[in-house]
């Protein structure tokens, strides 16, 4: 070969090894893992996970507290704000300290040229490789500002053991922020990456300790601190073994992004409050065999969650700790029940207190019963929500629609409601669907939201009277806020589930509304679990801590968001021809389509029969009306017109039947029974006859003594 050609050749080479040394990474810390670092809405941190490859390697900052920035500079690297990313004089005192001794003492590399090497892998020093990491340098130095490229050494130097930039080293080592360390903490970690091995059972911590010192009075001659603070830092110990991160909103952060720096709108003072509050509720309440409890909190006037409790007490070894019981479904008992009042309201269903039955029914099996297993025949509606009576609830589902209920659930956000409406039937307001505390709670949050700045999602005059209605709530301390001036009122609702496996209590002021959730994260029952005797009390205790006014909802323009109705003050319809008595109320526009009152007929108030009966024992005032042709005699009360029924059999596998009632206005009259016809007995006082129909379709008459019938169809499957 040629010389020439071999000259170009060389040269050419020379070239492509330059260019390959010169060419810096896009991506300098590609594939490194990095810590779930979870803070609060103010910086504060509330907890954090280890990286993927077992190291506490937080996130990287984009800059660094002034302490740390001058330790590390006087310690590393002198002319750091003036090289280009190579020092040569550095280079030169390196090189000759080494031939001095005969081995390397000294690598002269500056900070950039440590942050090429950490990115590289901290391969073993060679030539080679210093020559790679100088060339490099000056690139990274072309590419990042002076602070950018101290923030990236600062994120990936060793600190020892498994801990990994200055963030996590700051907490395990001092438990704080590296913005708040002091001038001795500072100066020790400046130090610790040239030998993080320090700290760790003892070995080295003198040449630690004077090294640090040295730092210190390099700083104190070049004017970063003054004599009195450089005397208190001498003073200050080396830590001591690694310390734990905080461990707060520990469910909340399995939520957020894996391996990022996430900044929540959790309130650390608030989050840390609730948190100590509710693991002592759920301490009390796991000697009732309570074992799990959630709390959600959040700001009606942004929508966002300020304090999150997953799961109480995490560190407490049980079945089921992990579980993040705020965002698991959950059967939800009557806690949906102000939705479906707000909505037939706005819908023209009923108006604020249009009286609900409250009577025995069943409806394809499904025979709902009150809490107390008592009936109260006839109950407004306002006051059924304030009592959270069952009975009359199912009977306003069933007026409104389910599938139209189950649509304006899923429209609230309650994404676990997730089957048709035919899968849930009118037990959706009984606890028959499954939702989660968050959801429930922002439901709620975003109705008042929408109320007090004006939206349209919800009828401005529903929510009041919904709102109105829930502040009559009875409260678990029995405190009352119309006596008390200290006790701070609150719109609130509780919900017990099937089996007592669920407690759930969502309360609404102005500012906040507070959901909280307590049973067993494994799904056992708890006998005398309810919502009101134990999610009630920890929801006004986390009110009773939070930062709220003594103002309450401001009234809505009554004439300008609806109308204002005549309406009947006995039955809560519309006022009619008959009623002796009326009131003037404000009601939404559709309500002006309700029916007229149906219970007064010649200015008598007159419940139907089956209503009557159960109405009357609870007011004696209530005295009917005197018999006439126009009214309705007697009434079955079990079962319900084109029920099916399933009946019920003893251990022996003999049907035992089931009680077949009717409500007579006059219990004396003698009344007989026919079934299909047939002739089967006959009831005077009490009526009621055991039956056991066969299987299929049945129709059963009553005749009394004056010809007054009543008649039913239902039918009997196995």
């Amino acid at each position: 070969m040629a010389p020439t050609v071999r000259r170009v050749l060389t040269l050419g080479a020379a070239g492509l090894a330059l260019l390959w040394l010169c060419c810096l990474p896009r991506q300098l810390f590609r594939g490194t893992s990095y810590s779930t670092v979870v803070e609060s809405a103010e910086g504060e941190l509330l907890g954090a996970r280890i990286a993927d490859d077992g190291q506490w390697r937080f996130p990287p900052s984009d800059s660094l507290p002034p302490r740390y920035t001058a330790a590390l500079i006087q310690f590393e690297d002198r002319h750091f704000w003036w090289h280009p990313g190579v020092d040569p004089l550095a280079l030169m005192r390196a090189l000759w300290a080494n031939l001095r001794s005969g081995h390397v003492v000294s690598g002269g590399s500056t900070l950039s040229m440590q942050v090429i090497r950490l990115s590289r892998g901290n391969r073993e020093r060679t030539v080679w490789g210093k020559v790679v990491e100088a060339f490099q340098a000056t690139r990274l130095e072309a590419r990042y500002s002076k602070k950018e490229v101290l923030a990236l050494y600062a994120s990936h130097a060793p600190f020892g053991g498994n801990v990994v930039g200055l963030d996590a080293a700051a907490w395990r080592y001092f438990g704080r922020p590296s913005g708040e360390l002091s001038w001795g903490e500072s100066a020790t970690l400046a130090v610790l990456p040239n030998a993080p091995s320090s700290l760790h059972l003892g070995r080295g911590r003198e040449a630690l300790l004077e090294k640090r010192n040295r730092l210190l009075k390099r700083l104190l001659e070049h004017g970063d601190l003054d004599a009195d603070t450089y005397a208190a830092a001498l003073e200050e110990p080396l830590p001591d073994k690694p310390l734990p991160l905080p461990g707060y909103a520990s469910h909340f952060l399995t939520h957020c992004p894996h391996g990022q720096r996430t900044r929540t709108t959790l309130q650390f003072a608030v989050q840390k409050s609730i948190e100590d509050l509710v693991g002592r509720w759920s301490a009390e309440k796991a000697r009732e065999g309570i074992a799990d409890m959630a709390a959600v909190v959040m700001d009606n006037r942004t929508g966002k969650v300020i304090a999150y409790v997953g799961n109480s007490s995490p560190e407490r070894m049980r079945p089921g700790m992990q579980v993040d019981v705020a965002s698991a479904p959950r059967s939800s008992g009557s806690i949906l029940k102000p939705l479906l009042y707000a909505a037939a309201l706005e819908d023209g269903v009923i108006l604020p207190r249009t009286l609900l039955p409250d009577v025995p029914v069943n409806l394809d099996g499904f025979a709902p019963q009150n809490f107390d297993r008592q009936f109260y025949g006839a109950v407004p509606a306002a006051e059924a929500l304030a009592r959270s009576l069952n009975v009359p609830s199912v009977f306003l589902l069933r007026q409104y629609g389910v599938p139209r209920f189950h649509a304006l659930l899923r429209k609230c956000g309650l994404t676990t409601l997730d089957k048709d409406a035919s899968h849930y039937g009118l037990s959706l307001i009984l606890g028959g669907g499954e939702t989660r505390l968050t959801e429930i709670t922002a439901a709620y949050s975003d109705m008042i939201r929408n109320y007090l700045e004006g939206g349209s999602a919800w009828d401005p005059l529903a929510t009041w009277y919904t709102l109105e209605a829930l502040k009559e709530v009875n409260r678990p301390d029995e405190l009352d806020w119309r006596l008390i001036r200290s006790v701070r009122k609150a719109a609130w609702k509780t919900g017990t589930s099937y089996g007592f496996r669920d407690a759930w209590a969502v309360g609404m002021t102005p500012e906040y509304t507070i959901g909280v959730w307590a049973g067993n994260a494994e799904g056992q029952g708890v006998p005398g679990l309810t919502g009101a005797s134990t999610a009630g009390p920890v929801m006004f205790d986390i009110l009773n801590l939070l930062q709220i006014s003594e103002e309450w909802f401001p009234e809505p323009d009554f004439s300008a968001c609806g109308t204002w109705a005549t309406v009947c003050p006995l039955s809560g319809y519309l006022a009619g021809p008959d009623c002796p008595q009326s009131e003037q109320i404000a009601i939404p526009d559709a309500g002006l389509e309700t029916e007229p009152c149906p219970y007064h007929k010649g200015g008598e108030f007159v419940l139907p029969p089956s209503m009557e009966w159960f109405y009357k024992p609870h007011h004696l005032e209530y005295t009917g009306a005197k018999k006439t042709g126009n009214r309705k005699e007697m009434e079955f009360i079990y079962p319900a017109g084109g029920s099916t029924l399933h009946l019920p059999r003893q251990i022996s596998g003999e049907v035992e039947g089931a009680v077949f009632r009717l409500a007579h206005r006059n219990p004396a009259e003698t009344v007989w029974w026919h079934l299909d016809n047939e002739y089967i007995g006959e009831t005077r006082y009490i009526h009621e006859l055991r039956l056991a129909p066969e299987p299929g379709k049945h129709h059963l008459t009553a005749v009394d003594t004056e010809g007054n019938t009543a008649s039913v169809s239902f039918t009997i499957v196995q």
